[in-house]
């Protein structure tokens, strides 16, 4: 991976934070992992400077800790942090759904038809949540709300990152899926006060779940 091919649309701090807030987000870097920036700075091809903007960039975004003795620390949430967050998942998603309906098009519709489609024909538990990413994505960008769709999705890679180890498959795809095929029915009817009361509860089924992961551990 390098950033001579890009480097004219985006400055290469922003490269490399991007690339590495993907990577703890998606898992490839653990709770606790410690960050290295000669080997960040190799990964990427570029120097240090920029790894260390980054670095830097992603501590105000909560995702790494910068510690005196140690360096760059890959950041933990307890479950109180997450369960917070999931109270943030249901008034920013909530908000953007009720904006995006009356925008829908009969092409976001079908996308997110598609995408419940492939998310029944998956077997792999660990795709579900891509798929589901993807899904409630699908529903909010009509909302034309760009910074509330950047906000949305902060929050949500923070606790996805969470919830993916700890409710694992509690929950299953069914009542999910359930949910989902619901939630679109609702948006394609223009059901607006319906559709985000469903949305809010969905939500809130993953606090539940994510409560009972808990106390099983």
């Amino acid at each position: 991976m390098t950033l001579k091919t890009q480097a004219a649309r985006k400055s290469a701090p922003d490269l490399v934070r991007d690339g590495l807030r993907e990577a703890i987000l998606s898992g490839a870097y653990e709770e606790g992992q410690q960050l290295k920036q000669d080997e960040l700075a190799e990964h990427f091809g570029t120097s240090r400077i920029p790894v260390r903007e980054a670095l830097r960039q992603l501590e105000t975004e909560g995702l790494i800790e910068i510690q005196t003795n140690k360096g760059a620390i890959v950041k933990g949430l307890s479950t109180d942090d997450v369960l917070e967050m999931l109270d943030i998942r249901v008034a920013l998603e909530c908000r953007a759904l009720k904006l995006a309906i009356p925008n829908m098009a009969v092409e976001d519709l079908a996308l997110a038809e598609a995408i419940l489609f492939e998310y029944d024909q998956m077997a792999d538990p660990s795709a579900w949540g891509e798929l589901n990413w993807r899904f409630h994505w699908t529903l909010y960008c009509p909302c034309n709300r760009p910074r509330l769709l950047s906000m949305i999705e902060a929050n949500y890679g923070h606790v996805s990152r969470f919830t993916r180890r700890q409710v694992s498959l509690a929950t299953g795809k069914a009542k999910p899926q359930q949910d989902h095929n619901a939630l679109l029915r609702l948006c394609r009817d223009g059901e607006i006060d319906e559709a985000v009361g469903l949305l809010e509860k969905h939500i809130e089924q993953t606090q539940k779940s994510l409560r009972s992961s808990m106390r099983r551990r």
